[in-house]
């Protein structure tokens, strides 16, 4: 009995390479939604990663349920449904708008209503990771002031204006060293998913 070819191969691609089969986005585009997801992340427990954000925004756009604004580029466009996803997880955790132990100031008796306040800083496990962050990525850039300086910069919260003033810098230098440290955080990986 003569062998058929196989007519169709097993493999399913995921959200992300249909997106880039579709050419929805492009791969610097995936890149950049990657570090997006990463940001929105920040804060949500552990069984939602920023990937389940990613996959999710991207299959919303495939499967139709999300239609992109005209004059909305897609990054723009899939970083707020991202956003979105966010705030609806935290909606279904918490129970709706303001949470199931919401006090109403209207309420009669509302000096019988326990309030917890919660600190806002972070716990000393979260404090130690970030400063050790902060110092690996002070010592990737040891040797390139520049790079420092926008650093430093971008820690106090200054928009790029400010920090081009505060630094002394043009438009172009300023572009050219944030260009070189994205290159270099591309090469260390350190836009990766942590393994």
């Amino acid at each position: 009995m003569p062998h058929l070819p196989q007519l169709a191969d097993n493999h399913v691609l995921g959200p992300a390479e249909s997106a880039l089969a579709l050419k929805l986005i492009s791969e610097i585009d995936l890149l950049r939604l990657k570090t997006i997801a990463r940001l929105y992340a920040r804060g949500l427990p552990p069984d939602v990663t920023w990937d389940d954000l990613l996959q999710e925004a991207l299959t919303r756009v495939i499967a139709g349920l999300r239609r992109q604004p005209v004059g909305l580029s897609m990054v723009a466009f899939l970083a707020g449904i991202m956003r979105s996803l966010k705030t609806e997880h935290w909606r279904r955790v918490l129970g709706g708008p303001g949470g199931p132990e919401t006090v109403r100031i209207d309420h009669a008796n509302d000096r019988f209503h326990p309030i917890e306040l919660c600190d806002p800083s972070p716990s000393l496990e979260r404090a130690l990771i970030a400063r050790q962050e902060l110092q690996t990525i002070q010592a990737l850039f040891a040797d390139d002031p520049v790079a420092l300086r926008i650093l430093v910069g971008l820690g106090e919260g200054l928009a790029a204006e400010q920090i081009r003033h505060a630094a002394g810098l043009s438009k172009k230098d300023y572009d050219s060293a944030r260009k070189r440290m994205r290159r270099k955080l591309l090469r260390e990986g350190l836009t990766c998913e942590p393994k």
